[in-house]
């Protein structure tokens, strides 16, 4: 009997697991995993921090927005050195790079608010692991896969939910600055893991000219996928990065349990990013983007309206299920429309998706700090949320008339 993952939308086998290389589909994972985990450390570590230095809130708000944004401009970089130099030896660099940066900053010492800056900066490496996990996964996957071999390489999303449940324990036992370097262990047992493991794709294209790597910006379908990881991408990492300041500010949440909650609705949203990619292998991402567009917006309107933490809580994690399901349908889109730069679309579109999440969680500081609340941040983000969902009603067909696809592929 055929599994869930070895099905097409008509039931017949397609042996997913078979028609790719699944050691270094786990590598992605797993180095994914632990990258997306320091990515957003300072969020989980930002209620220490700023009790610590003082911060108002809306820089807190900038100091966990700081890696989103440094994350989404490397990812461009990044997108370029997967194509230059392989997707193996691009990620074995930007890993080093993060332990170094972390253990340093871990023997320093940060004791200023520029000083947070600085290191959310580096961490922004760890940000841009994502255009090198996807291609690398990607590549060895046929058209009709794309959605489930990068869903289950965007799984690593759920590193978030590490951060959130174990950085702001280990802060409450040993300081938060401590917790930089306790990362170093497992990104360095995972660094060993990757270069085990991970075998670069034997279609990896030619290098090409920085024209070329931006010749996708002169199709409006680039930037339409763009935008809708804006959203997608933007709001789930913008909340990832944001929760625990939420918790602590709205409901006087302890650390602790106020990374409890953001951990339940972060595992929430990166748990069904595979789901996501799959329903849109079978259904059409452009016919879950819909969906999950107009729950987004229902859900953080239900926020911005809710009173009690169980309320709250609740919308929040149906927020983050409709926005990992959007991130997995996304990328069921990109390597169809453009499969020959897979590469320089995922940095592209990783990069508006951090984007996205920097002006998210910059605008949640400051909203607290203008008005005293979040709703005016989380209304403003429904109401992109819809507009994203007006533009795709208006684009589908035109997709779904012209895009070359293979036959029983859906848009």
């Amino acid at each position: 009997m055929a599994t869930f993952w070895d099905e097409t939308a008509d039931g017949k086998s397609s042996g997913f697991w078979q028609s790719g290389h699944r050691p270094t589909l786990i590598a992605a994972l797993l180095y994914f995993d632990l990258a997306f985990m320091v990515w957003v450390l300072l969020g989980p570590l930002a209620p220490d921090i700023a009790r610590s230095l003082g911060l108002t809130p809306a820089e807190k708000g900038l100091m966990v927005a700081v890696p989103t944004l440094a994350g989404a401009v490397l990812r461009v970089v990044n997108g370029v050195l997967v194509d230059r130099i392989g997707p193996k030896r691009a990620g074995t660099l930007s890993q080093a790079i993060v332990i170094l940066g972390l253990f340093i900053a871990w023997a320093v010492g940060v004791t200023s608010f520029a000083g947070t800056l600085a290191l959310g900066v580096v961490l922004g490496f760890a940000g841009a692991s994502f255009a090198i996990a996807l291609p690398l996964a990607s590549r060895w996957y046929p058209p009709e896969h794309q959605g489930k071999a990068m869903g289950l390489a965007g799984m690593g999303n759920s590193g978030t939910v590490l951060a959130a449940l174990f950085a702001p324990a280990l802060a409450g036992l040993y300081g938060w600055n401590a917790v930089l370097g306790l990362c170093c262990i497992p990104l360095s047992i995972v660094l060993v893991l990757y270069l085990l493991l991970a075998k670069d794709p034997p279609s990896q294209p030619a290098p090409r000219t920085f024209r070329q790597y931006l010749g996708p910006l002169a199709n409006v379908d680039a930037w339409t996928l763009m935008g809708f990881y804006t959203v997608t991408f933007g709001g789930f990492v913008g909340l990832a990065a944001s929760l625990p300041i939420y918790f602590t500010d709205r409901f006087g949440m302890t650390p602790i349990h106020a990374g409890y909650a953001t951990a339940a609705c972060v595992f929430a949203g990166s748990l069904v990013r595979p789901i996501g990619g799959t329903l849109a292998d079978a259904r059409g991402g452009a016919s879950v983007l819909g969906i999950v567009l107009l729950v987004v917006a229902a859900a953080l309107m239900g926020v911005s309206i809710a009173a009690g933490e169980g309320a709250v809580l609740a919308c929040f994690i149906i927020a983050m299920l409709a926005l990992g399901l959007g991130n997995g349908a996304v990328f069921q889109l990109v390597p169809l429309r453009f499969a020959d730069e897979i590469g320089v679309m995922t940095g592209l579109v990783g990069m508006a998706g951090g984007v996205g999440g920097f002006c998210f969680a910059t605008s949640l500081g400051l909203s607290r700090q203008l008005t005293g609340g979040f709703a005016p941040a989380l209304v403003t983000f429904a109401a992109l949320a819809l507009l994203a969902l007006g533009v795709l009603v208006l684009v589908t067909g035109r997709w779904r008339a012209t895009w070359e696809t293979a036959e029983g592929v859906r848009i």
